[in-house]
């Protein structure tokens, strides 16, 4: 690796665009301001760091993200049956997002399932088990 090239400690400037396998988009900021970060501080997932090692300013490349290096696998653990007396007013639907107040903040649930009974509400992350095409263009390396 030289000076010019990512690794640890590096701090980077790139335009990049997140896609899934069928095309659908994301996440880009090629129509905005280039986002800057320094590798290890937690703003990029490890796995999308590690993908730009060795890149040097002025590479294009579409990198792909396995779910293991992305946001995990699908955990059927993390789907939480709920009384559906806690969505009192709510009109419910599956894929609706809800917020819940946990101790650390707020973490967000998607509705998979419901009946007049139970709610059934998914804390996986969206893109978890998905493969990720990550389009990167490097403009800086410092």
């Amino acid at each position: 690796m030289t000076d010019q090239t990512i690794g640890p400690g590096k701090t980077v400037t790139l335009h990049f665009a997140i896609r899934l396998e069928d095309g659908q988009l994301v996440d880009s900021n090629f129509d905005a301001q280039p986002a800057t970060f320094t590798v290890g501080d937690g703003n990029l997932l490890e796995g999308f760091e590690q993908s730009l090692f060795g890149l040097a300013p002025g590479t294009e490349e579409t990198l792909t993200i396995s779910p293991e290096k992305g946001f995990g696998q699908h955990n059927p653990a993390n789907i939480q049956r709920m009384p559906r007396s806690q969505f009192k007013d709510m009109d419910l639907e599956p894929g609706l997002v809800v917020s819940f107040q946990e101790p650390g903040g707020e973490l967000p649930g998607i509705v998979s399932s419901f009946d007049d009974q139970v709610v059934y509400v998914d804390f996986n992350h969206p893109l978890a088990g998905k493969t990720l095409l990550f389009d990167v263009k490097i403009l800086r390396v410092e």
